[in-house]
């Protein structure tokens, strides 16, 4: 069996939800979230690098207990954009701190940029650290990885690295 990296990060975080299934305070009032990210796209690889915007809403209803959709969308400077929805898991280390691992199936387009990922399907995988303020929203770092998993002829990958503000989805509508 090919042990691929999005395996190898499927494996990791069921490893890291199972430390998240201890009870914890903080997360009897987690919200759902309106988040955005601005980060730079590619660093890694530099075959397209720039700047990649993204924005997410992240459900607040939690399935077995610990796992909660989100849906997300980004476009880079460079013209190229993906739309997709996954699940994640949001780990409280303490009251403050918050570790959330996703993975999410992503439409690829690669619009006016010459980079081409190999695939229109590209599989998110992300880890995200921040820190939750009084008002539970968050400022956080992030790092993602895009791959199609060896679909395409190709699989280049991509990576980003990405600063996330999330506000709680009431203090934006006002509820």
């Amino acid at each position: 069996m090919k042990f691929t990296k999005i395996k190898y990060f499927a494996l990791l975080s069921v490893f890291a939800l199972g430390l998240g299934i201890a009870p914890n305070p903080a997360t009897a009032d987690d919200p759902a979230f309106i988040s955005f990210g601005v980060g730079h796209y590619d660093w890694n690889r530099k075959n397209d690098e720039g700047v990649e915007f993204r924005a997410e809403y992240r459900h607040d209803e939690k399935y077995l207990g610990f796992i909660k959709p989100f849906v997300a969308a980004s476009l880079t400077s460079n013209g190229s954009g993906f739309i997709g929805a996954g699940i994640l898991a949001d780990i409280y280390l303490g009251r403050r701190i918050v570790a959330t691992p996703s993975f999410a199936p992503h439409y690829y387009n690669k619009g006016g940029s010459d980079f081409d990922l190999g695939h229109a399907i590209e599989f998110r995988s992300q880890f995200e650290l921040a820190y939750r303020m009084d008002d539970r929203s968050r400022v956080g770092i992030a790092i993602s990885h895009y791959s199609n998993n060896g679909y395409g002829d190709r699989n280049p990958g991509s990576e980003t690295t990405t600063l996330y503000y999330s506000m709680p989805i009431d203090s934006v509508f006002g509820n």
